[in-house]
Formats: structure tokens, sequence, C-alpha cells
């Protein structure tokens, strides 16, 4: 099974927002939603957001909205 986990990092590299699905497509459309609400400051500021796959559940960050699709 592949997971795909959405983050924000804020500029420390502190995780600010995180969510994890089971679907490609809904990850995809939440990452690019993601970078398009970055304001001009926040991406001058270090903002990023980070799209990865991890193998289990077991594997997502704990704070992370997980989401059954």
């Amino acid at each position: 099974m592949t997971i795909w986990v959405n983050e924000q990092i804020d500029p420390c590299g502190i995780v600010y927002s995180c969510i994890a699905c089971s679907s490609e497509q809904v990850a995809k459309d939440c990452h690019q939603s993601w970078l398009k609400s970055f304001t001009k400051e926040q991406k001058n500021e270090g903002w990023t957001a980070n799209l990865r796959t991890v193998a289990s559940w077991d594997e997502v960050p704990v704070n992370a909205l997980k989401l059954s699709y």
C-alpha cells in the first residue's frame, strides 16, 4: 500500500500541517492547493510544501489528518 503524505513546513523546518491519504490524485490536488495558497511573504520566508510517500500508516507523522481515501 502507498500512502501519500502532504506536509507544510515552516522556515524553521517544523511541520505546520500534515494530511495523509491513500489516493494519489487527492494528494496531488491537495499539494497543488497548498502551493498556490502560500502568500508571497511565506514564500520569501522559506515556507515549503512537501509531498512524499510511505509504505504504511505507522510511518505517517502522528499529527497528520488521516483520510480514508
